[in-house]
């Protein structure tokens, strides 16, 4: 971190894992646990922040999509659960209430 930069405002520390860039080192951590559970045949597959829209207007990109046992789930990697993530949250549970968000966190 260069002096002019000044520190982030959750203290996440942007991380690389395989040429991709995550926001913080829990989720990066989280994609490296996923890869763990996929080459152990429990998780089927995942996928990097797909676009799901909420409303007009609203675009939301969640962590991860996890499919597993035939289920299919989104993961959000969270520190602290911001206003604007329980936002979110209400509107993905209005617009896709068959598919489940899970909150990976401490």
């Amino acid at each position: 971190m260069t002096q002019e930069q000044a520190p982030r405002k959750y203290r996440n520390v942007k991380t690389e894992v395989d040429g991709i860039t995550f926001d913080s080192r829990a989720e990066a951590n989280r994609y490296c646990e996923l890869k763990m559970l996929q080459a152990a045949g429990k998780v089927d597959g995942f996928g990097i922040q797909p676009s799901f829209v909420l409303a007009d207007g609203v675009r939301y990109r969640p962590d991860f999509i996890v499919c597993a046992g035939g289920h299919v789930w989104v993961e959000e990697v969270k520190g602290i659960e911001t206003q604007a993530f329980k936002l979110k949250r209400r509107l993905w549970e209005e617009r896709y209430p068959w598919m489940e968000l899970r909150v990976i966190g401490p």
